[in-house]
């Protein structure tokens, strides 16, 4: 059993953000990642994921994003950032080390990995993201089709959907980037909505979105904890989307009413032969290790106040939508967050 000021589960762009915090304050964290680098979880997205957000503006505290500060980072750029940044850090990282449970117990959180180790400090930061939780919505004769149905947290390369038809569901980022390229391989490609897309330029007035962001300050306004409901997020575009739903590649429809067989029933009563759908539907809070803690709801997300936890003293969550801002779960947003939480966790009180 090791004993540290924190712990930190989740070895991401959160838990990386929230050990610079911790070690900014004298504290000393301890990173349990289940993986076997501390990356999280984006060597697993799809080969062709490029950020929205300029270099510039995606680096995580301490450490600027390296090369031109104007372009646009790809995945594996943002991997071997994420491996440099960990390095920067002087703090215990211990790699493979999955969190099964989380008891808590006189003030002290003990985590229990899958290797039979157990971790015990004061504090405790879930930020294990929502990767490891796609969300995937009840679709009506689901049990019929014989098509291919997938989540974008699995999808890779467009090669695998060559000369198919293809359904992507959703109308946010993922969802329109991931059918724009199916469109150049696949036979036809239709993006299923359920509201319409909406697209915003990706740089107004000849400056990139974040520019704008920056100096109004809407991109750090802590306002998540005042919304009802997450907004519909729009879709960055410098006017390839767009043209390219003018243009019907992807094309563009109501979301379909069923699944049967191979077909997909639309909702003026068409058919259309399918062969794969796609799920760009997004993700829930990743927190099965906190089942037993009482800290979350029945649905399984956590009960907190902008990261805060309000079931436990020096409980606190990173990398969560709409913590406390549009940029919450977002790379070039995590720092703040992890700032705000962690200057509240270090007081004696936790609060």
């Amino acid at each position: 059993m090791s004993d540290y000021d924190a712990l930190v589960v989740g070895g991401g762009q959160s838990g990386l953000a929230a050990a610079h915090h911790l070690r900014t304050r004298g504290l000393n964290p301890a990173i349990l990642e289940a993986g076997d680098e501390p990356v999280g979880s984006w060597p697993h997205y799809y080969d062709s994921l490029t950020l929205f957000s300029p270099a510039k503006y995606s680096a995580l505290p301490g450490l600027p994003f390296p090369g031109d500060p104007d372009r646009y980072p790809r995945r594996d750029e943002v991997v071997d950032y994420l491996r440099r940044y960990a390095k920067t850090l002087d703090t215990d990282i211990h790699v493979n080390h999955r969190v099964l449970t989380v008891d808590h117990d006189g003030g002290t959180f003990t985590a229990h990995t899958d290797t039979g180790t157990a971790f015990t400090a004061p504090r405790l930061i879930a930020a294990t993201g929502g990767f490891g939780s796609p969300h995937l919505p009840d679709l009506p004769g689901r049990g019929t089709f014989t098509g291919k149905l997938v989540h974008a947290s699995d999808y890779r390369t467009p090669d695998d959907y060559a000369r198919q038809n293809v359904i992507v569901v959703g109308s946010g980022n993922s969802a329109v980037q991931i059918a724009a390229e199916l469109a150049d391989v696949a036979d036809e490609v239709v993006l299923a909505v359920r509201s319409p897309v909406k697209f915003v330029p990706q740089r107004p007035l000849g400056r990139d979105m974040h520019f704008w962001f920056t100096v109004t300050g809407l991109g750090a306004a802590p306002i998540g904890h005042l919304l009802k409901s997450p907004p519909t997020v729009p879709v960055f575009d410098t006017g390839r989307y767009r043209a390219g739903l003018a243009a019907g590649k992807p094309g563009v429809r109501p979301m379909f009413t069923a699944l049967d067989g191979g077909e997909a029933i639309w909702a003026d009563g068409t058919r259309s032969r399918v062969d794969a759908v796609l799920l760009a539907t997004g993700y829930t809070p990743h927190l099965p290790y906190l089942a037993g803690l009482g800290a979350l709801t029945d649905t399984g997300r956590p009960r907190h106040r902008r990261g805060l936890s309000t079931t436990h003293r020096g409980l606190g969550y990173l990398g969560l939508e709409w913590q406390r801002s549009l940029s919450s779960a977002s790379l070039r947003g995590v720092g703040r967050d992890a700032h705000h939480l962690v200057a509240r966790l270090s007081r004696k009180t936790g609060r």
